[in-house]
């Protein structure tokens, strides 16, 4: 069998010449979780009071954000029990959130006073009771961001 050449004689590649690719289905690896990671896995109650007493909340006011009662933060106290995963994102969040507080006011109770004040965030009315939901505290923290660089 004749080879096809270029104009500058250079013969074409043929299906002959070429080793075609092998295609294979893609494979999924399939990894089994097993154990969360350090922050979610081993969260005390130890850790949540260092950024419990970085703030002026009282003991239900940290309960309704949580969503636990009171009852139950005063048993996690007694036992040093960790908290769930759920309560612990939300406390990493809150953790974020008050350090942004702490470095745009002068002290905790000034931070304290203005998430304790009604604002307009975006059209919304945002306040203390925000901060039981997550898209309440993203929101907080975008305003304070808002505020250290004097665009709010």
């Amino acid at each position: 069998m004749k080879k096809s050449t270029n104009r500058k004689g250079k013969p074409y590649p043929t299906q002959e010449d070429e080793k075609l690719p092998i295609l294979e289905e893609p494979t999924l690896r399939m990894r089994t979780i097993n154990k969360l990671p350090a922050a979610v896995a081993d969260f005390p109650y130890k850790k949540f009071k260092k950024i419990a007493d970085m703030v002026p909340f009282s003991l239900a006011e940290w309960a309704t954000i949580l969503h636990l009662s009171e009852r139950t933060l005063q048993r996690y106290a007694k036992e040093n029990k960790n908290f769930e995963g759920i309560y612990v994102d939300r406390i990493l969040q809150l953790e974020s959130l008050i350090e942004m507080g702490l470095e745009t006011f002068d002290t905790p109770e000034a931070f304290y006073g203005w998430l304790k004040k009604p604002k307009i965030i975006n059209g919304y009315e945002i306040d203390f009771s925000s901060l039981s939901q997550s898209q309440g505290i993203q929101e907080l923290h975008d305003q304070l961001g808002r505020i250290q660089h004097g665009v709010f």
